[in-house]
């Protein structure tokens, strides 16, 4: 069973995220950071992370360079809503830094499938 990993602050956002995946038969854990996250992915490593980018503690960029650098082939998907001022420039560049796919939320349960499958078949 794939192994997914979904880092977002909103208590809310990962709930809908892990209950989209679990419908569709994928194992799901939460982190509410970027921190623990990093630290879920080094103790038990998952096949995908989708991590959102505007976080407290440790943010969603960061996040991904560090998770690259000792996992390069990791499969990622960036997600954000572009915070208070729905800014969404950084998310593309978050590709640069290595996430496979972005999703702007909200995004439906059909586009993060879709993204999921995707990046997994890559």
């Amino acid at each position: 069973m794939t192994r997914v990993l979904v880092i977002d602050d909103e208590e809310l956002a990962r709930f809908t995220i892990r209950e989209i995946l679990e419908s569709a038969n994928f194992e799901v854990d939460e982190a509410e950071n970027g921190r623990i996250g990093v630290e879920k992915q080094k103790a038990s490593p998952f096949d995908l992370i989708i991590t959102d980018i505007i976080m407290p503690e440790k943010e969603g960029v960061e996040t991904i360079i560090d998770l690259k650098q000792d996992f390069p082939d990791l499969k990622i998907i960036a997600i954000s809503g572009g915070g208070r001022t729905r800014n969404l420039d950084f998310l593309k560049l978050t590709e640069r830094f290595g996430a496979g796919k972005i999703l702007a939320k909200p995004f439906t349960e059909g586009q993060l499938l879709e993204a999921v499958n995707d990046i997994l078949a890559s």
